[in-house]
């Protein structure tokens, strides 16, 4: 609880365990991405730091790791748990589902665009369209974020 003393707060925040896990999976899911882009012989791009997609879902393996601290610290029939975890379920869910629509009709328009950009009726630039993931990318972040949280905590 905050007491008016600015000090305090920077405390409680370095000994918050599950704030910190669930950054320390955030990042190596990051990680993962980088390493993996790097290993297919690709130079490194400071994008990957900030886009999103790819495999694992960072979303998915941080709130994982948020909802399941939240079930070991406090319980797993607490409100904190249930909040985490449909916090969690709607991340992914939109994730994988909305967000990987939108990067389909992207696609789609892109083409659109390219085929009028080659019939010179129009001139606009190219929509991004890498904004989701695959279901695969959500389960494996899942399971990451739910591994590295039990072995963290």
């Amino acid at each position: 609880m905050y007491n008016g003393d600015l000090s305090t707060v920077f405390i409680q925040l370095a000994h918050n365990r599950i704030l910190w896990i669930t950054v320390i999976v955030w990042i190596t899911g990051q990680g993962v991405k980088i390493i993996a882009n790097l290993l297919r012989g690709r130079r490194f791009n400071f994008r990957w730091i900030i886009r999103t997609g790819g495999m694992p879902s960072s979303h998915a393996a941080g709130v994982t790791a948020l909802s399941v601290c939240c079930g070991l610290e406090y319980g797993f029939q607490s409100g904190m748990f249930a909040l985490a975890s449909i916090f969690a379920m709607v991340t992914m869910f939109d994730a994988q589902g909305v967000r990987r629509s939108a990067g389909e009709q992207a696609e789609v328009l892109n083409k659109v665009i390219d085929d009028m950009y080659w019939h010179k009726k129009i001139d606009m630039g190219r929509i991004r369209e890498f904004v989701g993931h695959s279901p695969m990318q959500v389960l494996a972040g899942l399971v990451l974020g739910l591994g590295m949280a039990i072995f963290l905590y």
